[in-house]
């Protein structure tokens, strides 16, 4: 069997797309499962849509999620350029073109935009624009003589009006299509760059791209594929295309959402292994269905076979719980790295950020939780005496404040205001006065904080707040009470 070879064939015209990167993945797993080669290439033959700096956020992507490349503009293979405009420079999609029309499989097209614009319909309520094929019936001779005269062509594909075509997908099987509905499809523009649809069927020959995976959004120019690959004698490389991926309410994922790129999602404060995992899961599922993976593991486990036709949901809950699952499992003192900037954002440098990473570290999804998680350290919220209630502990806003102030001499002598020292003087307190441990921490966790949860129980909140900011704070709630 021939090496496995695949390709990612991005077009620099922005952020990553989720859609793009789990092409990329798809493509990247199928070649390592098999020991195989993953290629790199920029389509950038639309240059209206080129975004500057673009390029590098793919490299800069792929370089982020491991999903290194074998081949592609700076690793040369022998099979480059791997940048389509310097191939179009080089003449290798004209040479192409024209040796289809030498094969009667293409033909050059003079036609002008007033006369496209006549073959514009309506069908079944859309605006469909096909070619009639005018410019076919062009003799050797006239077509000789627009080119001599310099007027401006494209090359279009000829595609028969009778019959079918039909080509084989690995997930949808064998798909026939009545060749009346495939248009004569431009193969090179006006400005002398190829489109997309030729220029990914002569670049993967090529390239001996043995596995192409895309979207299912191209399952319809598929024929036409095939069509060219037919009219050069080439071998048809294993289609696999993948199920659209959606929003919750089963619309096409769209950058409104505002989690539509792999860049949208790190500024949310995900992990790139999270979303690579995650990612890995929209259509695809291994026969366990087993849910976190790392990179090797999913080379390992990868069988394209596994994915589904169905569309893909792109569900944050789940990717959010997926992602806590990683921080959970992360190294406490890289976990403290990525938290501190957030911590030092509410807290300044006035506490240890250490404890309160440790705090927050198993209670949190994504990176900004921790704000909303610790807000009250910076100062207590407004909040209402009936929390100071709970029926469990037993507790009220009247024998709280009783507890408060039994208890603010025994912290106010306290020398030791560690986590330890604290509920070990407490825990003493509450047997000398025969109270339950939550009859003692309800209150003085209210009064610390002001929340109804928090990332800690009272002592360790205590203890980050220090011993100055406990005994005003506990001072301050006796007040709260006293005057409601």
């Amino acid at each position: 069997m021939a090496k496995i070879r695949t390709r990612f064939a991005p077009s620099p015209t922005g952020r990553m797309h989720v859609g793009n990167l789990r092409t990329a993945l798809y493509a990247y797993l199928i070649a390592k499962h098999e020991g195989g080669d993953f290629i790199l290439r920029i389509e950038d033959t639309d240059q209206e849509r080129e975004v500057e700096g673009a390029v590098d956020i793919i490299y800069r992507t792929l370089k982020e999620t491991g999903l290194e490349h074998d081949e592609g503009p700076d690793k040369d293979g022998g099979v480059g350029p791997y940048i389509q405009s310097e191939r179009q420079k080089q003449g290798i999609y004209l040479e192409y073109a024209k040796k289809l029309i030498d094969k009667g499989e293409a033909y050059y097209c003079f036609c002008d935009e007033c006369r496209l614009k006549t073959l514009v319909t309506e069908f079944e309520g859309k605006t469909i624009s096909r070619y009639d094929k005018h410019c076919l019936h062009l003799s050797k001779e006239e077509v000789e003589a627009n080119l001599a005269a310099g007027k401006p062509y494209v090359i279009r594909q000829n595609n028969p009006e009778e019959g079918t075509t039909t080509f084989s997908d690995e997930l949808y099987g064998d798909i026939t299509v009545p060749n009346i509905e495939l248009d004569d499809m431009i193969l090179i523009k006006s400005d002398g760059f190829p489109t997309y649809n030729f220029a990914n069927v002569v670049d993967d020959h090529l390239m001996n791209i043995t596995h192409v995976v895309r979207g299912n959004e191209y399952l319809s120019s598929s024929p036409k594929y095939n069509r060219l690959y037919e009219a050069f004698g080439w071998e048809v490389p294993t289609y696999i295309h993948c199920p659209l991926i959606t929003n919750e309410d089963h619309q096409k994922l769209s950058k409104r959402s505002g989690h539509s790129s792999f860049e949208d999602l790190l500024e949310q404060g995900f992990l790139t292994e999270a979303i690579i995992n995650f990612v890995a899961l929209l259509g695809w599922s291994p026969e366990d269905n087993r849910e976190i993976f790392s990179l090797q593991e999913l080379i390992e486990a990868f069988d394209y076979h596994n994915i589904s036709k169905s569309p893909a949901v792109l569900d944050m809950t789940k990717l959010k719980w997926m992602n806590g699952e990683y921080i959970k499992a992360m190294d406490d003192e890289k976990f403290y790295e990525m938290a501190l900037p957030y911590i030092r954002e509410v807290v300044g440098d006035k506490m240890d950020a250490k404890k309160i990473a440790a705090m927050v570290k198993t209670r949190i999804e994504v990176f900004p939780d921790i704000k909303e998680q610790i807000d009250f350290l910076a100062a207590v919220p407004e909040y209402d005496i009936a929390m100071y209630t709970h029926k469990k502990m037993k507790t009220n806003a009247e024998n709280s404040l009783q507890l408060l102030k039994e208890v603010l001499p025994v912290l106010e002598a306290q020398e030791s205001f560690d986590n330890d020292s604290l509920f070990a003087a407490l825990s003493a307190f509450g047997k000398e006065h025969e109270y339950k441990t939550g009859f003692v921490m309800w209150p003085l966790r209210t009064a610390v904080s002001g929340k109804q949860a928090t990332p800690g129980g009272a002592t360790e909140l205590m203890s980050i707040l220090g011993k100055d900011e406990t005994l005003a704070r506990i001072e301050a709630a006796i007040a709260k009470l006293e005057n409601a």
